[in-house]
């Protein structure tokens, strides 16, 4: 496989740069934007091109502005998949109700855009899935995904429970408002996605004047949380679509209500 450093060598021969051009653009890059980490000698372009010297991320922003190049593209030279960068994260459980902050456009939680879904008929997705290696948030036909955004229920968040199993990746609309009524059973009720000072918290909500209750359910065995709204808590959005494995949901859910056998009488 062709070096990084290789790469960039022939981008810039390509160019009919020399050395001495590259340094003085990037001097002149690094003085425009107050920081002399972006500046780039002579010595360091040819570490990079000749020893494969991987550049700080200062000089590798000035190098694709220099070349011309996708600074996604270059990273990806030096070993760093972008395109997985969503998908490796959700490979990583973390305890805690967290936000996801990446794009669903042009990252590893969208699939590719040729492939039409019909949400009317029931499909065989194990194909599409393997060859995606990514979470199937885009089954959601019809909607565009560059409005919303997603959180992940921490591993360790049993709250909603089994409406909404631990590990599951949830698809947030921000425009959404707090509902007052409307539902008429659990799976009915609006699920909301909220940020307060310790981190991040989903459930239904109850809202009166400036006190906010966010409920739990009932089978998690939880206790609701109160907050002044909106001085303590942020409403993110309201939960419009999951993605969960339901066989692990049941597994956890079944250890945790388990009730122990009572001792045998004397």
């Amino acid at each position: 496989m062709e070096r990084a450093g290789e790469k960039l060598k022939q981008v810039r021969e390509r160019l009919q740069l020399t050395y001495r051009d590259v340094e003085q653009a990037s001097q002149r890059l690094a003085a425009r934007l107050g920081n002399g980490e972006f500046a780039i000698r002579l010595s360091r372009l040819a570490d990079i091109e000749n020893k494969d010297t991987a550049p700080t991320i200062y000089r590798l922003f000035t190098l694709c502005a220099i070349y011309r190049l996708e600074f996604e593209e270059v990273i990806s030279w030096y070993g760093a998949p972008l395109d997985r960068l969503a998908s490796e994260a959700l490979h990583i459980g973390l305890p805690q109700t967290h936000a996801l902050h990446f794009q669903p456009e042009g990252t590893a939680l969208a699939p590719p855009p040729e492939v039409e879904i019909d949400l009317s008929k029931t499909t065989f997705l194990s194909h599409l899935v393997r060859s995606w290696g990514r979470m199937p948030l885009r089954f959601l036909s019809g909607l565009d995904l560059r409005r919303y955004r997603y959180g992940l229920i921490g591993t360790e968040d049993c709250s909603m429970q089994p409406v909404l199993h631990p590990g599951s990746l949830v698809l947030i609309d921000e425009r959404a408002r707090i509902a007052s009524g409307g539902w008429t059973n659990e799976y009915d009720r609006p699920i909301y996605f909220f940020e307060h000072r310790e981190g991040y918290i989903c459930g239904w909500c109850d809202l009166a004047g400036d006190r906010l209750v966010v409920l739990p359910h009932p089978a998690s065995h939880r206790k609701p949380s109160v907050y002044r709204y909106p001085a303590e808590i942020d409403l993110l959005g309201q939960v419009i679509g999951v993605a969960m494995l339901l066989d692990s949901g049941r597994r956890r859910f079944a250890r945790q209500s388990t009730i122990p056998a009572a001792s045998p009488g004397p």
